[in-house]
């Protein structure tokens, strides 16, 4: 390392472009922060070395150099932002069914553009590996870049003296002569201190600062920022963030979803209320209920019981239940347990949930030869109906026709169809029947029996989102850091003014991070009475 030693006697490290002390430039190293064709000092970092502008070696040097750069910084945030915006074209996985395949649901739905979105992988954006990285290359590159400014800065800033060089005094924006013998420098002392600021004074040389604390703020944002990212990271953790779905019909218990197996839900009933024009109580909203075609929902509501499983580490063993919470979730409203809460999301009325049939003759709906009940949700493969046995050759629960041939669009009995071979007393051969809602087709032609529709049971379901959400504490702590840096570096200045004595008066120089106007102000206030006349800024003087 090859440090450089000041006329001053202060040894500074490689790639300092201010003396640390008394703020000599060092000739050979004004490039750095582009003070070489410049009359005016770059004071953004104090002339610190920073490792960033000295070291370009090691493969470990060009990684830190590519990270403390603020271009590569701005780069990962568009280019964080702009995957972000391809994320939100299409809805991504987790709020499409829970009943479709992806694959064939990005292309049905949204046609040659759904199934590219699909293979390259946008459909699950914010879960991917290149997209964390990016969220992660974006931490790294705060962490790098506030280390690589931050420490030399405040090594700078802690070590600076009043005295400081002629080179630095002259190079300051804020800048003045005053030559006479009657300079009062105690009086200038006295009205700084009056305005807040702390006077450090060595042999006659006055440093007046105030407001270091401002500087800080860039830094506290990178705080912020680095404790927002992390616990946006930690939403991918299981542990930490739960964000799921699940469908449970009236009278079923089910597995909540992202718990581990732990809890059970038991949907007791399911109510929807919607607006009725001539009820007193949404007689306000009677126009708007005109206007709209069909019932609109008030409001829904699944009453429910859960349970937590007791047996949970005994491997292929039935689920033993214990009641743990009874209650309600409504719109707005969830139903709370444990770590995790239930919110009211979507819903399904009338679905099939059995279906009766009785085989009659072909030619007359009044003979009945025996009835059968088919539970939609778990149908059995054989029915014995009398001298007669009934086998489900094929079942297809929400039933359309593609491309000619029958088949489900999802697995939930809302449009249930059956494929049934009939065999009549003392039969091998079958006869076979196709039946579903509206259709009821002799699929060989010359069946004698046939199959009628006698009764059926319908239920509701309600589709239920479950949150857990660990993390959400740290990001509001992060947004809260970030917020006080933004308040700190936007209403607070740091302001230095320097008093040098010279044979024949006195010279004064200031420099602030920004707001030059009021340094001035502050500058010819402190002055009054002192003979001492007001510097000028000499950028305006160039410019």
């Amino acid at each position: 390392m090859n440090e450089i030693t000041c006329e001053c006697g202060h040894v500074n490290p490689e790639g300092t472009v201010l003396c640390e002390s008394c703020g000599k430039p060092v000739e050979k190293n004004q490039h750095i922060d582009g003070n070489d064709q410049k009359e005016l000092l770059n004071m953004r970092y104090d002339g610190s070395a920073r490792r960033s502008k000295t070291y370009n070696r090691t493969i470990i040097d060009k990684i830190w150099n590519f990270f403390s750069s603020v271009k590569v910084g701005v780069w990962l945030i568009f280019l964080t932002v702009f995957a972000s915006a391809v994320g939100t074209i299409l809805p991504q996985e987790m709020y499409i069914p829970q009943n479709v395949d992806p694959s064939t649901h990005y292309r049905d739905q949204y046609g040659m553009f759904g199934q590219i979105y699909y293979q390259l992988g946008f459909h699950d954006l914010f879960s991917s590996w290149w997209y964390m990285l990016l969220i992660a290359m974006i931490g790294i590159s705060i962490i790098i870049a506030s280390i690589d400014r931050f420490f030399p800065l405040y090594k700078t800033l802690k070590r600076q003296k009043p005295k400081r060089h002629e080179l630095f005094m002259k190079k300051q924006r804020i800048f003045g002569e005053t030559v006479r013998d009657d300079i009062d420098t105690e009086l200038f002392k006295q009205n700084l201190k009056k305005r807040r600021y702390k006077v450090t004074e060595e042999n006659g040389h006055l440093l007046a600062e105030k407001n270091r604390f401002a500087r800080w703020g860039p830094y506290v944002n990178h705080i912020g920022l680095i404790v927002f990212l992390l616990g946006a990271l930690l939403r991918f953790v299981p542990a930490l963030y739960v964000d799921d779905f699940i469908w449970v019909r009236e009278g079923e218990t089910a597995l909540i979803n992202g718990t581990d197996g732990q809890f059970y839900i038991k949907n007791e009933a399911f109510t929807l209320e919607t607006y009725d024009k001539d009820n007193p109580e949404d007689a306000r909203f009677k126009e708007a209920l005109e206007n709209q075609e069909g019932a609109i929902p008030k409001t829904f509501r699944t009453d429910a019981v859960i349970y937590e499983r007791t047996n949970q580490g005994v491997t292929g063993a039935e689920p033993e239940l214990k009641e743990l919470k009874e209650g309600a979730a409504t719109m707005n409203n969830p139903l709370k347990f444990d770590d995790y809460a239930l919110y009211q999301a979507s819903y399904q009325l009338d679905e099939f949930k059995e279906m009766s049939f009785k085989i009659h003759d072909k030619d007359d709906d009044e003979t009945n030869y025996g009835e059968f009940t088919v539970d939609l949700t778990a149908p059995a493969s054989e029915y014995k109906v009398g001298d007669y046995r009934v086998e489900i050759a094929n079942y297809f629960p929400d039933y359309e026709m593609e491309n000619g041939e029958p088949v489900s669009a999802s697995k939930y009995p809302r449009n249930p169809a059956f494929v049934f071979h009939v065999y009549p007393p003392g039969e091998t051969e079958p006869e076979t029947s196709f039946l579903g809602i509206g259709a009821n087709i002799d699929a060989g032609g010359d069946n004698q029996y046939k199959l009628g529709l006698t009764a059926f049971d319908v239920r509701d379901v309600t589709g239920l989102t479950v949150k857990k959400d660990h993390t959400l504490w740290l990001i509001a702590l992060g947004g809260a850091i970030f917020m006080i840096g933004v308040i700190q570096g936007m209403y607070w200045n740091h302001r230095r003014i320097w008093l040098q004595p010279r044979e024949d008066g006195v010279w004064v120089s200031g420099h602030t991070n920004k707001n030059w106007y009021a340094l001035r102000m502050e500058i010819d206030k402190a002055i009054e009475g002192t003979n001492i006349e007001s510097p000028k800024d000499q950028y305006e003087m160039k410019s």
